[in-house]
């Protein structure tokens, strides 16, 4: 994934480390000012996927310049000051770097960056519109649509399919069955109980997910691994 991001820090050295960091990491373009002030104009005029923004540059605080921060843009804060991190996460930035930071914590900073944006354009991206399976409902052959599907459950010998209007569907069917079922590169395997459509997820981290209509499901520890395949 190539990323555009803008780095804006009052100290040249501070942004030599960025840009150093970034040649490192590769598929980056970076931008860097100085200038908080022209660094903002640019922000708003070409949303970057990344913004690097320091805290203190003399009479401007970045805080208050991230309030300004077009919809879209991943906010990860630069600084020197800890004390800063409540107003920060306050203006959702996904995350901060306190300098001085290496270059593996810089690396963890931007890979959930490409995370969440990985995850946007699968939820932006049209999926399913007539794909389906069929399954044993009461006795019945039942079509599912996939695209209604919100999460799937196992419930010992069956499985509870969530639907997006609310209902669920029970079908006497293994995990292991429906998963050779679903296309595999859109479904996720969370946990030993749960499936979920990679386009549903807004977030997540080494211990749940929560989907974009905030319910939270949990993350098993052997298949945490399984949510990088939505890279």
């Amino acid at each position: 994934m190539n990323l555009k991001c803008i780095a804006i820090d009052d100290k040249p050295m501070a942004l030599q480390i960025i840009s150093r960091f970034c040649e490192r990491y590769g598929n980056i373009e970076l931008t860097t000012f100085t200038n908080p002030m022209n660094g903002m104009e640019l922000v708003k005029k070409h949303k970057p996927d990344i913004l690097f923004l320091d805290i203190e540059m003399g009479g401007i605080n970045g805080v208050e310049l991230a309030k300004n921060i077009p919809a879209g843009v991943f906010l990860i804060f630069t600084t020197a000051y800890a004390r800063y991190a409540l107003d920060g996460f306050e203006l959702n930035a996904i995350d901060f770097l306190y300098k001085p930071f290496s270059y593996m914590r810089f690396e963890k900073a931007v890979n959930k960056a490409v995370e969440l944006k990985t995850l946007q354009q699968l939820s932006a991206t049209p999926v399913f519109s007539e794909e389906s399976i069929t399954l044993k409902v009461e006795y019945k052959n039942t079509t599912v649509w996939l695209k209604d599907i919100l999460y799937i459950e196992s419930m010992d010998n069956y499985i509870r399919i969530h639907l997006t209007d609310r209902t669920a569907l029970m079908s006497q069917v293994s995990m292991k069955s429906i998963q050779e079922l679903l296309p595999a590169n859109r479904f996720i395997r969370i946990h030993k109980s749960y499936i979920v459509p990679a386009h549903r997820i807004a977030s997540y981290n080494s211990k749940q997910i929560t989907l974009y209509n905030g319910c939270c499901l949990p993350v098993g520890r052997s298949y945490s691994q399984e949510l990088r395949k939505i890279k």
